[in-house]
């Protein structure tokens, strides 16, 4: 492969293979899947992957063809053998003549040359691909570098493989949690009873008499309000005019007074009592959780655990594609000897994005309040004019009308990198329920004489008012399934949340969609979230 048109050819099978490998989310199958590609698209007759083990200090083989077992069940070190050797710099090392190798460690029969890169995922090596030949100079530069374009691929796979092993066993783990809660659940004796449309208590069963300490007799036909003042303050009696109203479900949970004067923690469901269609009264299940809760507990570690693990499995998925193209961008320009100074620039913000993915991933461990986010001050039209270079080709291509409505702005304190996710996730979402030749507005204005406002509005079809309440809830997308993973309004609200601010849906818009997000300026935060 000498040509300008082989070495094209080249490139657009490793475009090809980096997605494939990007779908295959079974190792075992990825690993074997890599192996294939070794000899179908490089011709190489051997190939060893080996990953390092989880102290960092070995190397164990995972897959590998033309290699005895001999060769490949030791453990390597690293540092040792030129495995070893790329291991340990994260280089990759092209040797010609084997006989100049003082520490070669046995590989195929009669080898004379070698050729070995590292597998890098999320800047750290994880692991060595290799090969080699009896026939000294059998590889040249060309393999070198194809061969690290393919081995980046595979490595982030291989990285997007293993989560996606850990979280199903983490939701084995889960759901086994849930089947033991379910299990108490249906233990426990639930309190019930019925009012009609004037709050009169229809029914009264024992458990009710037995948490309220007021039996049937006492019960019927009196007002649920008149024995229970209390549910006025909690909010109950709303709740349940509301159902009859609406002939709609309600539950909350609350910690509720008693006549006895403690206070029980409690789940309260509320659903419609119909006949013929009309609402003619409340069904009032009651569940005293307070024991419950105890046991609880002792699952809430886990709960987090589990939920981290969807959404890393969630996010490394979301992040791969932006990757790839961030990883291909930097190979293509680096081989360019004529990039002019637009592909400079490109080069350069390669390093900044990743460094965007790296927190988006890196907020995933603010579950366990652990993450120490550094802040400074923040020109948030800058951030928006930074965000709206870098999606430029996006809105150049779906012809989108880009109005900016700036005004000057105080600064606010917080991380820009984390915030430069919440306005690419508001922006490429509002492009994308667009069609070509959409709006996009930006407004940005002072608030409240404490904070700043940014709106993001677009005249696509809007959000339909069934799903306005659920849009920034984890997992939640109105996609196809494959096209989101659910993640990017609830990410978007974390951030700004823990920034002390909120971020809300417009809903008195005439067409289309208005996200509103509020921040306090630099010195005007108080520990609490911006007033909505």
């Amino acid at each position: 492969m000498t040509s300008a048109t082989q070495q094209q050819k080249l490139f657009q099978a490793l475009i090809d293979i980096g997605k494939e490998l990007a779908s295959i989310t079974d190792l075992d199958y990825l690993l074997e899947r890599i192996l294939e590609i070794s000899r179908d698209v490089f011709r190489f007759e051997n190939a060893i992957i080996r990953l390092l083990t989880e102290d960092g200090q070995m190397l164990r083989t995972v897959a590998s063809f033309g290699y005895s077992a001999a060769s490949t069940e030791p453990l390597l070190r690293v540092g040792r053998g030129v495995m070893g050797r790329v291991a340990g710099s994260g280089e990759p090392m092209l040797i010609a003549d084997l006989a100049e190798a003082d520490d070669y460690v046995a590989g195929i029969d009669d080898a004379r040359s070698e050729l070995a890169v590292p597998l890098i995922a999320r800047d750290r090596v994880i692991g060595v691909f290799n090969v080699e030949s009896p026939v000294p100079d059998a590889f040249n530069q060309i393999d070198c570098d194809a061969l690290l374009t393919m081995a980046g691929q595979a490595a982030i796979a291989i990285e997007n493989a293993r989560l996606y092993d850990d979280l199903r066993a983490m939701s084995r783990a889960n759901e086994e949690l849930h089947q033991v809660n379910d299990r108490i659940l249906q233990s426990v004796s639930l309190g019930i009873y019925t009012v009609d449309d004037q709050l009169r208590i229809t029914s009264w069963n024992k458990r009710m008499g037995r948490m309220s300490g007021l039996g049937a007799q006492q019960a019927l036909g009196r007002s649920v309000l008149e024995l229970f003042p209390v549910l006025e303050e909690e909010g109950i009696a709303d709740r349940l005019r509301r159902v009859l109203s609406t002939g709609e479900p309600e539950k909350l949970r609350l910690l509720h007074r008693g006549k006895a004067g403690g206070n029980r923690l409690q789940k309260r469901r509320l659903t419609p009592l119909k006949e013929d269609g009309e609402t003619i009264g409340v069904v009032v299940i009651v569940e005293d959780i307070t024991e419950f809760e105890n046991l609880l507990a002792q699952t809430i570690q886990s709960e987090k655990l589990a939920e981290v693990g969807r959404m890393s499995a969630g996010i490394a998925h979301e992040i791969n594609n932006p990757l790839a193209v961030i990883s291909y961008a930097g190979q293509l320009l680096l081989r360019d000897p004529h990039f002019d100074a637009e592909q400079r620039e490109l080069l350069e913000r390669i390093d900044s994005e990743v460094a965007r993915l790296k927190t988006l991933t890196g907020g995933l461990l603010s579950f366990s309040g652990n993450v120490d986010e550094t802040r400074t001050d923040v020109d948030l039209n800058q951030v928006i004019e930074d965000v709206l270079t870098l999606l430029g080709y996006e809105l150049n291509k779906k012809q989108i009308d880009l109005q900016r409505d700036f005004c000057e702005l105080p600064t606010i304190t917080g991380n820009k990198n984390a915030l430069k996710q919440v306005f690419i996730n508001l922006i490429l979402n509002a492009v994308q329920a667009m069609e070509s030749a959409g709006e996009l507005r930006l407004i940005t204005q002072t608030y409240a004489d404490a904070g700043v406002k940014v709106s993001v509005c677009d005249n696509g079809p809007g959000i339909p008012a069934d799903r306005q309440e659920k849009i920034f809830e984890p997992f939640f997308t109105a996609r196809k399934d494959g096209e989101g993973t659910g993640l990017g309004l609830y990410i978007c609200r974390k951030i700004v949340t823990d920034h002390g601010g909120s971020l809300r849906l417009k809903r008195d818009v005439d067409v289309g969609c208005c996200f509103e997000l509020l921040l306090p300026t630099s010195g005007a935060r108080t520990g609490g979230t911006l007033a909505q």
